[in-house]
């Protein structure tokens, strides 16, 4: 769907423009570090490097705490990166620290590294590193910035960040790449604020033309996650997408959700948000009918299946074809609406601006020491 052509507010570039302008930090600030969630309930690991050595230690639980190599030590096993030569543990090299302790059901490996480091194991796992410079500065910008918003927010879990889905994929120092190094580096420290702290810097990999707001989706406002139309996302693969859902299918796939209605004989949007999407969907079967939250019918057929919630449905030959737009919640920066500013010759502070209006650019060691 292509939507007219908005320029970002004045106000807003403003806002990005001006902090940085010919300033410097007022005084040397250590760099933030973050702890990053890489393995979870692991049965055992085997970590080379560091003073693993090359051969590497092997690491198993032993009741409450760990076993090395078969020998009890404790509850938690260290272990630093040495100039610059990287850890390894299962898939990832990494630098900075590994932490390894007991989990509930195995191992929980975190490790433990520099703000910049992990923005530059981040982004070729986030975005295509053959993208615009522009994007990629962007892109660093919003990464580093969900870094230290998760950090503030730490919870009681030990850790800041996961290294999935769940947080930011992040790939270590195999997913360094050129473009996206030279892009973090650009960028260096460069975080979005909004009242001195950083922001909630969600994204997503399409809009479907229109982003949506943090009130449509999860419930309450976010000043800065407001709904804005975005264009220039043509290329995307996401901006035409369908599914076709049989009837056989949607039946057990919803009943976890306690939805039991009998045979599926229909299946409508019956309610859509302000930016288009489906809000709620009614499922009328044999046995009656039942209302439920679009997200949660996504959810249940998956999220690669539904890919967003900005969808109609249609009747199939065995059920029912769901047609729609984008990837992704919605909400925040659309990653091909900010290639597609990049294309035209955007900055990567008026792409910032566009998609999170109204906030600033700050120093990230400036903010975190506060």
């Amino acid at each position: 769907m292509r939507r007219g052509r908005r320029r970002p507010p004045a106000l807003a570039l403003l806002l990005l423009a001006c902090p940085l302008a010919g300033a410097a930090p007022s005084r040397a600030l250590a760099e933030p570090r973050l702890e990053v969630l890489l393995l979870e309930d692991a049965p055992a690991v085997r970590v080379r490097g560091g003073r693993a050595g090359a051969a590497g230690i092997r690491l198993t639980p032993r009741g409450s705490g760990l076993s090395a190599d078969g020998q009890p030590i404790g509850d938690a096993w260290r272990s630093e990166s040495l100039a610059g030569d990287p850890l390894q543990v299962g898939e990832f090299r990494v630098r900075g620290a590994l932490e390894v302790r007991r989990s509930p059901a195995g191992l929980r490996v975190v490790n433990r590294i520099g703000l910049e480091d992990y923005v530059a194991g981040t982004l070729a796992r986030e975005v295509y590193p053959t993208w615009e410079p522009e994007m990629l500065k962007a892109q660093a910008v919003v990464a580093r910035t969900y870094g230290l918003y998760r950090r503030a927010r730490r919870s009681r879990a030990g850790y800041d960040v996961e290294a999935s889905t769940d947080g930011q994929v992040y790939g270590g120092v195999d997913a360094e790449m050129p473009a996206t190094v030279a892009a973090v580096a650009a960028t260096h420290g460069e975080i979005l604020t909004h009242d001195g702290a950083p922001i909630l810097a969600v994204y997503h990999s399409a809009s479907g033309g229109r982003t949506a707001s943090a009130e449509e989706v999860w419930g309450r406002p976010v000043p800065y996650l407001v709904s804005a139309a975005v264009e220039d996302e043509e290329d995307s693969p996401d901006t035409y997408w369908r599914a076709s859902i049989p009837r056989t299918t949607l039946g057990p796939a919803l009943a976890p959700l306690g939805v039991r209605v009998g045979d599926v004989r229909g299946l409508r949007v019956s309610q859509r948000t302000a930016s288009g999407r489906a809000a709620w969907v009614v499922v009328e079967g044999a046995a009656g009918t039942e209302r439920i939250e679009a997200r949660a019918l996504r959810r249940a057929l998956g999220d690669e299946v539904i890919r967003s919630t900005l969808f109609e449905i249609r009747p199939g030959a065995e059920g029912f074809v769901i047609v729609g737009s984008g990837h992704g919640h919605g909400v925040g920066m659309s990653q091909w609406g900010a290639r597609g500013m990049a294309r035209r010759g955007a900055g990567y502070r008026e792409i910032l601006a566009a998609f999170y209006p109204g906030c600033r650019l700050g120093r990230a060691a400036e903010v975190a020491a506060r």
